[in-house]
């Protein structure tokens, strides 16, 4: 078309003619032009995405390859990962067995040792003996709570420790924790009280016990005057039971800390028993392993409130206060025929001593050899008091059966261990036998010695 034009262009034409065809055959060709350069446009593009294209793979090669290096880093940490976990599951596994045996072996000496302290401070010997019998009692109490409070806290961590949930009577429970705390609180001039309740709870008894005398255990050594109140409020589906104290309070700033280990108050009285700052984390512990809350108000100056909050387990009306009856029984062992069985000499010649100075008739025995001696020579017995673990793997439960079998009488039993399981707890119980943990606090053995003989 644009050479016919130009043909065209050559002829012989009007002059207005030639501009008007000019200015067709100017347009074609940038119409032409036009389209040469959107083609190229089009060509650029393209290989500039080709080039894009080119880029982008190599980046995409190069992310692959960190890809790579970062998921074999990625499995060799879970390689050593796996590996730690499983050694530190076989240390988990050892120092369960090591605490569980050392607990054991450690509390058997220390059972023996305050047998025979105790023994001490009741003889008529002078003044300056018994002090210092006094003081070798009173740190033979620190070590069994400083051991109890490591063991608790290994136990816990280890997860060996598993609740075993009941009904709890929290009356009886309260009776019995004010047995044991009222003499501390009376050495500092302290009112120790409870509320009477007829309220139960479900819960571990002897984690929930552990938990509540730690809180009343606390008050005391921070409380200088006044007193200490125990007592239990019924909140729907739910016990709160609360230990109340004059004590100086607690700084806001200091509230989250108490509960770690090892943490005590400015105000602490280092003078009484125990006092390394494991009693509140034990709580804790033990709270978190029962899925119970712990709750804290206080008031500088004022007192302070712990309480724990525990699932309501009915109502349990008693008419005997057991725990002060008990207390109040705590004589009048004069002739009373006790049998001894422990496999552990130290313990046996303590236990001899203190059994004797309190005017009762002993026998000791070592294992079942020598019981059977005795059943064969007609030894008459009162009350047996039987280590839970003797010789050969038996148990001290076969020699109480074995025993009332001869004498055709269910005799009163104590049994006398450092296995604080629920399941030790529930053997004792189901062959009618009472049960005291190591190191034993002879107030306390005495104690249901007297309750136990009342009832035979």
């Amino acid at each position: 078309m644009i050479e016919q034009l130009l043909e065209e262009l050559h002829a012989d034409l009007p002059p207005e003619e030639l501009e008007r065809r000019l200015t067709k055959v100017k347009k074609i060709t940038a119409a032409l032009m036009q389209r040469v350069e959107k083609s190229m446009d089009h060509q650029a593009n393209a290989y500039s995405l080709f080039q894009t294209a080119i880029t982008l793979e190599g980046q995409v090669r190069v992310r692959t390859e960190e890809l790579k290096t970062a998921l074999s880093r990625l499995e060799r940490t879970n390689d050593e990962l796996t590996t730690a976990r499983d050694v530190s599951e076989r240390a988990n596994r050892f120092k369960t067995r090591f605490f569980t045996a050392a607990g054991h072996d450690l509390l058997q000496p220390l059972h023996a040792a305050r047998l025979s302290a105790s023994a001490l401070v009741d003889q008529d010997s002078s003044e300056q003996q018994r002090r210092l019998a006094t003081r070798i009692e009173h740190a033979l109490t620190t070590v069994e709570e400083l051991l109890r409070s490591i063991l608790d806290i290994s136990k816990l961590e280890a997860g060996v420790i598993s609740p075993s949930v009941r009904i709890v009577p929290l009356g009886e429970v309260f009776a019995s924790l004010i047995v044991d705390i009222e003499p501390l609180a009376k050495a500092k001039g302290l009112d120790l009280r409870r509320r009477r309740t007829e309220l139960a709870v479900m819960s571990d008894p002897l984690m929930l016990r552990r938990m509540v005398q730690n809180l009343v255990a606390n008050a005391v050594q921070y409380t200088r005057s006044g007193g200490i109140m125990l007592a239990a409020r019924r909140r729907g589906s739910d016990v709160r039971i609360e230990v109340w104290d004059t004590g100086p309070g607690i700084p806001e700033t200091e509230r989250n800390r108490i509960f770690e280990e090892f943490q005590r108050g400015p105000e602490a009285d280092h003078a009484t028993e125990g006092g390394f700052g494991l009693g509140l984390s034990i709580v804790q512990r033990m709270s978190e392993a029962l899925g119970h809350s712990i709750g804290l108000c206080s008031r500088e100056g004022r007192g302070t409130r712990f309480s724990i909050t525990v699932p309501f387990g009915g109502i349990v009306r008693y008419s005997v206060d057991t725990a002060a009856t008990t207390a109040a029984r705590a004589y009048g062992l004069t002739g009373a025929k006790v049998v001894v069985i422990d496999n552990d000499a130290s313990v046996l010649e303590a236990m001899q001593s203190l059994l004797e100075h309190w005017a009762c008739d002993v026998t000791l025995l070592r294992g079942l050899q020598e019981l059977d001696q005795t059943i064969a020579s007609g030894t008459r017995a009162d009350i047996l008091l039987v280590d839970y673990h003797l010789d050969g793997g038996t148990s001290g439960i076969t020699a109480i059966e074995r025993l009332r079998g001869a004498t055709g009488r269910t005799l009163p039993a104590i049994i006398i261990t450092a296995d604080h399981s629920a399941a030790t707890a529930d053997q004792a119980n189901a062959a009618n036998c009472q049960i005291l943990t190591k190191p034993v606090r002879p107030a306390e053995l005495r104690a249901l010695m007297s309750h136990l003989l009342a009832r035979a």
